[in-house]
């Protein structure tokens, strides 16, 4: 059978790129095996890459020197086996590099290894990053780099900075709303900085759209509250004028019915008396409880020893339900000056501007020592404020203040007529 020293030159190049092969081959699965610290596949493949390399080196030193002094004795002994021994011993040799080379490459399908996670990282549609205390960044996957590469201009290669550009944590990217979240792990020791973008685009949208239909129905019932105050308000002066008119009336017939008694009649003459004087009083209904009103918060003060001061009259825009408020207010501010701040003078002043009507109730008493808290009366009265679309606060700027706030409401848009 022919020996291999005796093949020609073109065949025995060949078989030597064929053990060069071999021999790459098991150096790229001893590698694979060493990065995933697979040491049993790492001395298979030095025990595989041996032979090749001993093969490959033989026949190069049979294509220096041939079959001569100057080659090596193992070349000589080794050219002078049959070609189909070669053979044989290059099929086993490739069988097994390519066994060991398969199995480096189906561990990472099967197995959990850095490479495994790196590529189901990059595949996420989150961006994912991670660095130490000093920023330098430890593993970023492909979404956060292109986020990083948008927002900065720049690679991602300090998280301190990343972290920095980020800002409140929701930032629109490249027509997308995404929110970084960031926490820091402890791993072997070591404080490490995690962070995690989501794409919140859906999600921010139906907020948004969800914050202006709150926003439309906050007005809606803003204008159905001023509508339905005006409605009672407007019925209540309809009433009020059709009992004065109805009251005017009544008024004619009786002057008619005074110049048309005889003054021999003391009875006649006192029925009519009597009916002029129900009527005045009717008429003065309005203007009595108004006054009532203010005769009882003086006297309130008057027994409680507190000088009531009002710096100007209150404006005529309230309705009769904010005015009922209103002597809540004052009376409750009265009684808590006293009770709490032991005051001797109380300032009832109105501010009314474009954004709406502020009413404050100021006393000369000792503010609180503690933070103000609203219970008792004053959170009754800041329930009854908040049905009534108003607001309480209370400041110690210059003296104790009481604020009660009535915010301008848009007048409902009046019907067409056709």
């Amino acid at each position: 059978m022919t020996e291999l020293a005796l093949l020609s030159a073109p065949v025995r190049a060949w078989v030597s790129l064929w053990a060069l092969l071999l021999c790459l081959t098991n150096v790229g699965s001893g590698v694979l095996a060493a990065v995933r610290r697979r040491f049993p596949a790492v001395a298979l493949a030095l025990a595989l890459f041996g032979p090749g390399y001993w093969m490959w080196q033989v026949l190069f030193d049979l294509s220096l020197f041939g079959r001569t002094a100057a080659a090596h004795p193992s070349a000589a002994l080794l050219g002078a086996l049959p070609w189909l021994a070669w053979l044989g011993a290059l099929a086993l040799l490739t069988a097994a590099s390519g066994l060991l080379l398969s199995s480096s490459l189906r561990y990472d399908r099967t197995h959990i290894t850095p490479g495994t996670i790196k590529l189901f990282l990059d595949q996420i549609p989150c961006g994912v990053c991670c660095w130490r205390e000093s920023g330098r960044v430890l593993f970023s996957n492909i979404c956060m780099n292109r986020l990083c590469q948008a927002l900065t201009g720049s690679p991602l290669l300090n998280g301190v900075q990343f972290r920095a550009a980020v800002g409140d944590g929701i930032v629109p990217v490249e027509g997308q709303v995404w929110r970084f979240s960031c926490r820091a792990l402890t791993f072997a020791g070591e404080t490490l900085w995690e962070m995690v973008a989501t794409d919140i685009t859906a999600a921010y949208a139906k907020t948004q759209a969800l914050e202006r239909d709150k926003a439309e129905l906050s007005q809606l019932n803003r204008e159905l509250r001023a509508y339905y105050d005006s409605l009672d308000e407007t019925i209540r002066r309809r009433e009020i004028l059709q009992a004065k008119l109805n009251i005017h009336e009544e008024m004619n017939r009786l002057m008619l019915s005074t110049a048309a008694a005889k003054g021999e009649d003391p009875a006649a003459l006192d029925r009519i008396f009597a009916l002029w004087e129900q009527n005045a009083l009717l008429l003065c209904r309005d203007e009595r409880a108004e006054a009532q009103a203010a005769e009882s918060l003086e006297k309130l003060a008057a027994a409680l020893g507190v000088r009531l001061i009002r710096t100007q009259t209150p404006p005529g825009s309230l309705s009769e339900r904010q005015r009922s408020l209103l002597r809540s207010a004052a009376q409750e501010a009265l009684v808590n000056a006293v009770k709490h701040g032991a005051a001797k003078t109380m300032t009832l002043s109105w501010a009314e501007g474009e954004d709406g009507l502020r009413c404050r109730f100021t006393n000369d008493g000792a503010p609180p020592a503690s933070p103000l808290r609203f219970t008792g009366g004053l959170a009754n009265l800041a329930l009854l404020a908040r049905q009534e679309g108003a607001e309480i606060s209370a400041g110690t700027d210059q003296g104790f203040t009481l604020e009660l706030y009535f915010p301008r409401q848009e007048e409902p848009p009046c019907p067409t007529t056709y």
